[in-house]
């Protein structure tokens, strides 16, 4: 343990990434969810003990996470105290401080709940509630970067632009001098949850019901989906034939008896399957006489980059939102305008829908066409968006800034929840920067 014994909790709706600060080998990812009832052995499993499930069938899923803000503090707490348990963290409330994360524009009452958790219910020593984009910043940002004049870069960008695109929501937030601009953060209301669902949806209506199954079209949706360059010739090239089609891909779904995770088949083994149904079907014996794979079998062909296509135009669903480049834009646009093309240059993807392929580079193709053209766009991607929050977070722990923002649970107990709102509080001073 590190000498100030600090807990880093990056609580997001999705994965939890836990561990102790400047321990990085203690880092853990649990899924942050409860209750995932299995049809075939009648069990429930939380958080970690996911990975002893052996069917996922059919699944339920009780999440403490509704519509990017935590609702559901009875689900938490029993995730909370199965990570903390001695048979995860081995974690001791009373001797630990706790730096925790919260959704962007969290509710008064959901913050004031957050410390009585922390305080009453754990009862830990000390306290830090930040959200997760000020993590990110912590990090040394300009090392993801290319060019000659990021080789010689050794101090932090003064300004800073994360988009952070989660379970819940995309944010993008402007930072200046290691503080958020409040009245230019945005929020796009599609995260990988909707995604997930949409994918269900179109696979449900063109194949089979998949409706009950969010665990294996969520694996699908990792496994197959990815971001387009051209999409309109993307298209074009579904409509060909199956040995003339790059994108298609067959994705063997699992049985949970052989094959606990779907995989995909090679394209050489999908045409001489293809090939062999064909001689069989011409062929002048019965049809009871082919032989067809054993596997269950689903073809994904535009699904493949129609799904994250919503990032880049929610208009697609209906949705009468802007997609993630025009609306860098116009968080950018709602700062000085001396500070623009900093932030143009200094662009951060985080969140797990950053893991498609071709994601940053549709994102930083999309923003050089809006972008006036006097200024530089980079766009910078860490190898791990989804733990990058949490090394931030354990950088942060051992600046003397957080020891500033720190709650003791004594100063708790004796002005309760109002010292946490003015501890906790980033700046909001710098957001005046843009008048």
């Amino acid at each position: 343990m590190v000498e100030t014994n600090v807990l880093i909790l990056d609580n997001g709706a999705s994965t939890i990434k836990v561990g102790y600060a400047g321990l990085p080998e203690t880092l853990q990812l649990f899924p942050n969810c409860k209750l995932t009832r299995s049809k075939g052995d009648r069990k429930n499993f939380i958080a970690d003990q996911l990975s002893f499930c052996e069917d996922f069938s059919g699944v339920q899923y009780r999440l403490p996470f509704e519509k990017g803000f935590l609702t559901n503090w009875e689900v938490e707490k029993a995730i909370w105290d199965r990570i903390f348990s001695a048979e995860v963290l081995k974690c001791d409330p009373l001797s630990t401080s706790l730096l925790v994360t919260e959704p962007c524009f969290n509710l008064p009452n959901i913050q004031k709940t957050y410390d009585e958790m922390i305080f009453e219910v754990y009862e830990f020593k000390s306290a830090c509630r930040v959200i997760a984009p000020w993590f990110c910043i912590q990090n040394d940002t300009g090392s993801l970067y290319e060019g000659p004049l990021y080789e010689e870069q050794t101090d932090q960008p003064d300004c800073v632009l994360v988009v952070d695109s989660g379970y819940s929501f995309t944010h993008i937030v402007p930072f200046v001098m290691g503080r958020p601009i409040f009245p230019a953060i945005r929020r796009i209301n599609i995260g990988g949850k909707l995604l997930t669902n949409h994918l269900k949806e179109i696979v449900s209506f063109r194949y089979w019901d998949m409706m009950d199954q969010t665990y294996v079209m969520n694996e699908v949706k990792e496994t197959c989906c990815y971001v387009s360059q051209d999409f309109l010739g993307d298209l074009e090239t579904c409509r060909k034939n199956m040995r003339d089609n790059p994108i298609l891909r067959e994705y063997v779904l699992p049985d949970f008896s052989r094959n606990k995770k779907g995989f995909i088949r090679f394209k050489k083994s999908r045409e001489s399957n293809a090939i062999n149904f064909a001689a069989a079907s011409s062929s002048s014996s019965s049809t009871t006489n082919i032989i067809l794979p054993e596997e269950q079998a689903l073809f994904m062909n535009n699904e493949r980059f129609s799904v994250p296509e919503l990032l880049f135009n929610p208009s697609d669903i209906g949705m009468s939102q802007a997609g993630i480049p025009e609306v860098i834009v116009e968080a950018i646009n709602a700062t000085h305008p001396d500070l623009h093309g900093l932030f143009y240059s200094n662009i951060v993807l985080v969140g797990g829908n950053s893991m498609f392929a071709g994601y940053k580079e549709r994102v930083e193709k999309d923003l050089r066409v809006l972008a006036p053209s006097m200024y530089d766009v980079r766009v910078g991607m860490p190898e791990d968006p989804i733990s990058y929050a949490w090394h931030g977070g354990s950088k942060f722990a051992r600046t003397s800034e957080y020891r500033e923002k720190l709650v003791t649970r004594r100063e708790y107990l004796e002005y309760g929840s109002n010292i946490c709102l003015r501890r906790f509080g980033m700046g909001e001073e710098i957001a005046e920067i843009d008048d």
